[in-house]
């Protein structure tokens, strides 16, 4: 039995024991996405991958079966020197879970109550229409970031914390790609996540809660979930000639 096959029987199973409608319609539902995944170009794809918050879908279950699907897929990032130093936390206890999301939501309060950096005012400005929207997703996934499935943790061996550039370079750069890919392939499987960082301001908390060694470095955190609706759009985005330069800055 194929992959496509048994994650459509999976989905199709998991969504009839939980009570999210007949046969005919579930089915139905479960086929036009599957078909709008299995057609979606690269460009779709690398254009409309979000950080999706609101729209995470935590009452619905997540197949162990497609979540290392997606990481199988993301293990074909470029990482330095072929090492492959990477772990992926994968964090679905409901009681750590909760214990991780409260050390997140703890941080988001620091965070937030921090002084603001300088942020552009001209009206035109894509970042200033989206502001209100961005903050208002922030809060909300930091309330409810506990009820997702699972919660996926990057890992890396090593720690360069207190190394040049270079190193530290070439550490993320080890790891932050199959980072994106696990995204990427997440977002084609009809899942959602979004990027965030800021449980690491309790990052030996967090390894204590889940046994993770003390020389192996957590990147982000991942929070994984079906999403609701049928799709994205690409965001708006500042003009790519306001941010490049050719040979000189």
């Amino acid at each position: 039995m194929g992959p496509p096959i048994l994650f459509y029987l999976l989905s199709l199973n998991r969504s009839l024991e939980n009570g999210y409608g007949n046969y005919e319609e579930i089915s139905k539902r479960i086929s036009q996405r599957r078909a709008k995944a299995a057609n979606m170009d690269s460009q779709h794809l690398l254009t409309t991958t979000r950080s999706v918050r609101k729209r995470l879908d935590f009452d619905r279950p997540v197949e162990r079966e497609v979540l290392e699907k997606c990481l199988e897929i993301a293990l074909q990032a470029p990482t330095g020197s072929n090492l492959q130093s990477w772990r992926f936390m994968i964090v679905g206890d409901p009681e750590k879970r909760k214990q991780i999301s409260d050390l997140y939501r703890k941080a988001f309060k620091v965070y937030a109550s921090a002084p603001n950096p300088a942020q552009p005012s001209d009206a035109s400005d894509p970042r200033v229409s989206q502001r209100e929207k961005v903050v208002s997703s922030a809060v909300y996934l930091a309330e409810n970031m506990w009820r997702a499935p699972y919660l996926v943790i990057p890992c890396y061996e090593g720690r360069v914390e207190n190394q040049g550039v270079l190193a530290q370079a070439s550490f993320y750069g080890s790891i932050l790609p199959a980072a994106w890919s696990f995204m990427l392939a997440l977002r084609a499987h009809g899942l959602g996540t979004a990027w965030t960082t800021l449980h690491l301001m309790h990052e030996k908390e967090a390894a204590e809660i889940l046994g993770i060694p003390s020389n192996f470095t957590q990147t982000c955190l991942l929070p994984v979930a079906y999403y609701q609706g049928d799709d994205f759009k690409p965001a708006q985005r500042l003009p790519v000639q306001q941010v490049i330069s050719y040979d000189h800055w």
